[in-house]
């Protein structure tokens, strides 16, 4: 490996850090917002509270970070729909007046998704997402297993899903894990998401059929009534590890049921298996994600 390779390797591996630190950072002002914890023994309307998947998390609005899971619960029958775009221009390409040129990625093309969320049952939620990157289509349950409040320091949910390209014809890639988070006050959430994913190369050959596993680290602080600045980055720690960790930034702003988040990413990848597979050194695309919640 050459010596501006590793640099920029390097660079990458360090901006992903600094996207998880500046989250930790951002929420040490935004904590001290969120007043006293509350003393005494709790009322009966609040253990109620604690237990109403539909009361709204005022820390915890969606049900991404920028491409990993949350623990955000889903009322029975509730549901949720997304739309996600990933500009295919990368920023960190030719001058600020080209970029300005191609509108900042935008005019060069866009992969596109979009997801429709169920909840089948009290706790469990179902989700179909397709991809125009390969025409991949996943399908995924969650299960909210544990719900963090005064005896429970963290919220825990087991996610489960397959995927596959050529709109679900080929190159399957099953995928379990979950996402675990801890809430402060309703200021801040921070989450580790801890993934097995089979299947990651590209290739269909016996050689090209490995594994991936990877935990995410991310991050939400809430710094005004209802805007946000999220954070994440997926570590592969053993398997098939292509290219450099994926990362993700979002800014975000929450109204009524939507959810709308800026995002800047260094891979396309919307997908468990995707994400796996990496980012692009010295890449940076413009995005978004549209979320509206039916509940």
């Amino acid at each position: 490996m050459s010596v501006a390779s590793r640099f920029v390797q390097r660079r990458s591996s360090s901006f992903a850090a600094a996207c998880v630190v500046a989250i930790l950072a951002a929420a040490a002002p935004a904590l001290a917002q969120s007043g006293p914890a509350p003393t005494g023994t709790a009322p009966a309307a609040s253990v109620v509270q604690e237990d109403d998947d539909a009361m709204k998390s005022l820390a915890e609005p969606d049900f991404v970070v920028v491409n990993l899971p949350t623990t955000l619960r889903l009322p029975r029958f509730g549901s949720n729909f997304r739309l996600t775009h990933r500009f295919a221009g990368n920023l960190r390409n030719g001058t600020f007046g080209q970029q300005a040129g191609n509108l900042f990625g935008i005019d060069q093309g866009a992969i596109i998704g979009f997801e429709y969320r169920f909840a089948i049952a009290n706790r469990v939620q179902t989700a179909f997402y397709r991809s125009s990157f390969a025409k991949t289509i996943e399908v995924y349950g969650k299960y909210d297993v544990v719900r963090q409040r005064r005896s429970i320091p963290v919220s825990i949910s087991p996610v489960a899903s397959v995927e596959g390209s050529d709109n679900f014809q080929e190159k399957y890639a099953p995928a379990f894990g979950a996402a675990i988070s801890r809430r402060v006050g309703t200021r801040f959430v921070g989450y580790v998401t801890p993934m097995w994913v089979h299947n990651t190369a590209p290739s269909l050959d016996a050689i090209g059929k490995r594994d991936t596993t990877y935990t995410g680290l991310g991050g939400r602080v809430r710094l005004g009534s209802s805007t946000y600045l999220a954070s994440e980055v997926a570590v592969r720690v053993h398997g098939y590890a292509p290219d450099e960790p994926g990362y993700g930034v979002s800014i975000e702003k929450r109204v009524g049921g939507h959810m709308f988040s800026l995002t800047f990413t260094n891979t396309f990848a919307t997908t468990f298996a995707q994400v796996a597979r990496g980012g692009g050194g010295n890449s940076l695309f413009l995005g978004f994600n549209l979320g509206r919640k039916f509940f």
